[in-house]
C-alpha cells in the first residue's frame, strides 16, 4: 500500500540518522552555549548600569534586543528537549530562559509550538497561521471585516513594521495565558515571569529619566520582536499550505511546508539553527549543532524519493514569504459585493 510504504520512509530516515549519531545529545556544546549567552546578557545589563542616564543606552538597548533573542533560541531548544535527555532538566532550563530571562511563558509557548510542529501550514490546525492581523490563505483574506481586509491587502508591506510589536505581543500573550489557565507549573512560571517584569522595569526606571525609559524600552523590545520574528519568518511563509484534515504522511508534510536558508556559521548563529528548518521539523529533538551535519543525509534521502527539498538564501526566503503574503492579500480586494434587493 502507498500509505504504508510512505509511512516507512520516515522510519528509514530515522534509523539512518540514529546510526550516524545525529540524535545524540551534545552536552558540552550546550554548557558552553548557555554559559556564553548568560555572560553576554549579564554584560549587557552591567553595561546598562555603568552607562547610566545617557543616550548611549540606545546602543545598549540594541545589544540587549539581540541577546533576548539568543536567550529565546535556547528556550526553544529546551522546549524540544534538545539540551538534555531529562524532561525536568529541559523544563527548568526552559522557564529560566523563557519566563525569567525574556518574560515569555515557557509552558504556553511549548503548547503552541508543539501544535505548529504537528501540523505546519495546515488550515485550522497550525496556530502560527491563525493570526488576527494577517492572512495566509485566500479564504482567510476574504473572511475578515472591512478593516481586517484592508490590513490583509497591504500585509506584505506591513509585515516587518508589525514585528516591532511582536515582543510586546508575546509578553501580553504570556501574561494572559498564566492568568487564564491552571497548570501544576503555573505558580513557578508566574513567579519567574513576574520577577522578570518587575526587575526589568525597576532597573530601567531607576537608571534612566522618563523619556529615556520610553526610548530604551521601545528600541529594546522593538528590536527583540523584529529579530525574533525575522528568524522564524523564512521557515514556512510562502511554502505549501495544507487544507484542514490533510492526510499527507509525516515526512512530506514536514518537508513540503518547510524551507531552509543557506549560509555558514554566522547564519547558524544569527538564526539559532532555525535555518535548518527541514531537518528541525523532521527531528525536533535533534540538538542544534547536529542539524548542519544531518543536512546532506536528509537532502539526499529526499532527492531519492522525489520529495522537493527547498533551500534558498536569507534574502530569497524573505522575497518568497512577502510575495506569498502580497498574493494572499490581493484576495482581500476581491470580496464580492453584497447584492441589494430592490424594494
Amino acid at each position: 500500500m502507498p500509505g504504508s510504504r510512505r509511512g516507512s520512509e520516515y522510519a528509514q530516515l530515522s534509523r539512518q540518522s540514529k546510526q550516524a549519531g545525529l540524535l545524540e545529545r551534545r552536552p558540552r556544546y550546550y554548557v558552553w552555549k548557555i554559559a556564553v549567552t548568560a555572560a553576554l546578557l549579564a554584560v549587557g545589563w552591567i553595561t546598562f548600569v555603568l552607562v547610566g542616564d545617557s543616550w548611549w543606552q540606545v546602543a545598549v538597548a540594541a545589544f540587549l534586543g539581540v541577546m533576548f533573542t539568543q536567550v529565546g533560541f535556547l528556550g526553544h531548544d529546551a522546549g524540544h528537549r534538545q539540551i538534555s535527555g531529562s524532561r525536568r532538566a529541559n523544563y527548568i532550563l526552559g522557564i529560566l530562559h523563557g519566563n525569567l530571562g525574556i518574560g515569555l511563558s515557557y509552558g504556553w509557548w511549548v503548547d503552541k509550538h508543539n501544535r505548529h510542529h504537528a501540523h505546519p501550514n495546515t488550515d485550522g490546525a497550525d496556530p502560527d497561521i491563525d493570526i488576527a492581523v494577517m492572512a495566509f490563505t485566500g479564504a482567510q483574506a476574504q473572511s475578515g471585516g472591512r478593516v481586517a481586509r484592508l490590513m490583509f491587502r497591504y500585509q506584505a508591506y506591513l509585515f516587518f513594521p508589525m514585528l516591532l510589536l511582536e515582543g510586546v505581543s508575546l509578553h501580553v500573550a504570556s501574561i494572559r495565558a498564566l492568568t487564564s489557565r491552571a497548570s501544576r507549573h503555573r505558580p513557578a512560571e508566574t513567579v519567574l515571569l513576574a520577577a522578570h517584569v518587575v526587575g526589568y522595569l525597576a532597573i530601567v526606571m531607576l537608571v534612566l529619566s522618563p523619556v529615556k525609559v520610553l526610548v530604551f524600552v521601545l528600541v529594546q523590545q522593538g528590536l527583540f520582536g523584529v529579530y525574533l520574528g525575522s528568524s522564524f519568518a523564512p521557515n514556512h511563509k510562502g511554502m505549501a499550505m495544507l487544507p484542514a484534515g490533510d492526510q499527507t504522511d509525516f515526512l512530506r508534510r514536514q518537508v513540503l511546508t518547510s524551507r531552509n536558508v543557506r549560509g555558514g556559521w554566522l547564519t547558524d548563529f544569527a538564526l539559532g539553527g532555525l535555518n535548518y528548518q527541514i531537518e528541525h521539523h523532521l527531528f525536533p529533538s535533534m540538538p542544534r549543532p547536529n542539524l548542519r551535519r544531518s543536512q546532506a543525509l536528509i537532502a539526499a534521502f529526499c532527492r531519492q524519493r522525489d520529495v522537493p527539498y527547498c533551500q534558498t538564501s536569507l534574502i530569497g526566503s524573505y522575497v518568497q514569504a512577502l510575495r506569498h503574503l502580497n498574493a494572499v492579500g490581493g484576495a482581500a480586494a476581491q470580496v464580492p459585493a453584497v447584492a441589494t434587493v430592490p424594494r
